[in-house]
């Protein structure tokens, strides 16, 4: 049995520069949009209350699958789509969404999303495609993941399908904001591989980050984006250097201890 109606969620903190723009977007396809924010200090509720299909509600950070799985047991439809704040349906992707939700949705559906970066759409570099399950059956997908990037999971029987349309992601607005989060999910990566007990030798961090460097400008073809493949090579190797970097600082903590 198909089914027509469609809860779009969202997780938020601090996201003014981005929500509108979010928002406008989804209203074309949502039944209700439920906003999950984690106590914003800017205008973040404000630009949310101003659309009447939010509902805005905050709790604390819990991490990201523990938030988002939480914030689907407030949706009231069947079906959820998932998306950032920083991301925004295409014109195509919109009509798909309608498509389907006309015929009813049935399984789960993944989006290919297109990175803006600085104000370039990166084609290469290890960045798109970039295909991401977003849209499912409210019953039968939950998120996982303890530390960093979280991964949906579902039943291998549900039937899977990849939109055409771009999912469009405003990730970063300067380098340094790249800079910032690519060092926050490397240390973040650190306690997680700390956690399980991997060691790595000390030449790691540097030859992990040539390994790096090379393979999202050359075998990804980063030079096809230009200046901006350099950068996010660049700032890819660099986090890369630190994440084992802190790794081995934990070690040595430890082992100090």
């Amino acid at each position: 049995m198909g089914h027509h109606t469609l809860s779009v969620v969202i997780i938020t903190l601090n996201e003014e520069r981005n929500i509108a723009r979010c928002l406008q977007a989804a209203q074309a396809v949502a039944d209700e949009i439920i906003v999950l924010d984690a106590f914003s200090t800017d205008k973040t509720r404000e630009i949310c209350e101003s659309f009447p299909l939010v509902r805005f509600g905050q709790r604390a950070w819990e991490g990201y699958a523990a938030t988002k799985n939480y914030l689907n047991t407030l949706a009231s439809h069947d079906y959820i789509l998932s998306l950032d704040a920083d991301e925004v349906l295409s014109k195509e992707l919109t009509a798909e969404i309608l498509a389907e939700k006309t015929n009813g949705f049935n399984g789960v559906y993944s989006v290919n999303r297109l990175t803006n970066y600085c104000g370039k759409w990166i084609r290469h570099s290890g960045w798109f495609p970039d295909i991401k399950p977003r849209l499912f059956p409210k019953n039968d997908a939950h998120w996982d993941g303890a530390f960093v990037h979280e991964t949906l999971i579902y039943p291998a029987a549900l039937p899977e399908q990849t939109f055409t349309g771009v999912l469009e992601h405003y990730s970063y607005y300067s380098y340094l904001d790249h800079r910032q989060r690519a060092d926050k999910y490397s240390l973040l990566t650190a306690k997680k591989f700390y956690a399980a007990g991997k060691k790595v030798g000390p030449l790691k961090p540097w030859l992990s980050a040539t390994g790096r460097f090379i393979a999202m400008y050359f075998l990804k073809k980063g030079f096809l984006d230009g200046w901006m493949g350099f950068k996010i090579a660049q700032i890819s190797a660099q986090s890369n250097v630190l994440k084992y970097q802190e790794l081995r600082r934990l070690h040595r903590e430890k082992n100090a201890g």
